[in-house]
């Protein structure tokens, strides 16, 4: 058995403590209290300036969004009500953020990432298929349901998708105020101004009628 002097070993463990500090937030550790982002700032850079603390007020620090249901009468059937620093100012530079999720019967939470987030979250109510894939074309999935949670490693592909009867409910947390989302659908076929229709139909060896039809159920 190897033995380690007393000194070594307090800074060792000390040293394993802290480690899961350094790592937990996607964003930069903040050097105050709190930032109450200034969403009306003329410059920001990687984050909101922080409002003036005299203009401080507790409102700030508290948010009600997450209480409503959203409004799931789209192609999806769902619907994400957003808790980020551009909705709930005081969580700029905390390095947090939730989102709610509703989903109708068979709705979907279609294939996304986020680029500056690990993302959490846990079923409240129905029952969901989650599922992501890994940079190794690996297919991770499990049926949830009420109280059972998962993970999904920062800017995988990864969907949820309403396979209950009924309506189903997922709250989500993110280490990032701002974690950013690219909807795949949306951002293959429906961005401006469009990808050219050569990537894509090399991209997935169709044709171009092919490629037009889908692009024509994203148009608005």
């Amino acid at each position: 058995m190897i033995s380690m002097p007393p000194f070594q070993l307090l800074c060792t463990l000390i040293g394993l403590l802290l480690l899961p500090f350094h790592i937990s937030s996607a964003d930069p550790d903040p050097l105050q209290d709190f930032c109450v982002a200034d969403l009306k700032a003329p410059v920001s850079v990687n984050g909101f300036p922080c409002k003036p603390e005299a203009e401080v007020t507790s409102d700030d620090f508290f948010f009600d969004g997450l209480s409503k249901e959203g409004n799931t009468t789209n192609i999806f059937g769902w619907s994400v009500t957003a808790a980020n620093v551009l909705a709930f100012p005081g969580l700029n530079s905390l390095g947090i953020s939730m989102n709610r999720v509703d989903f109708t019967a068979g709705g979907l939470n279609p294939p996304h990432s986020h680029p500056r987030a690990t993302e959490t979250g846990v079923v409240i109510e129905g029952k969901l298929l989650v599922g992501f894939v890994t940079t190794s074309n690996v297919f991770h999935s499990k049926v949830l349901t009420a109280g059972q949670m998962f993970v999904v490693p920062r800017g995988l592909v990864h969907f949820q998708l309403n396979v209950g009867e009924g309506k189903a409910l997922l709250f989500t947390a993110f280490n990032s105020h701002l974690p950013g989302s690219a909807v795949l659908p949306t951002t293959l076929f429906a961005s401006s101004p469009s990808i050219p229709d050569d990537v894509l139909t090399k991209a997935f060896r169709v044709g171009k009628d092919v490629i037009d039809n889908i692009k024509s159920k994203f148009s608005s």
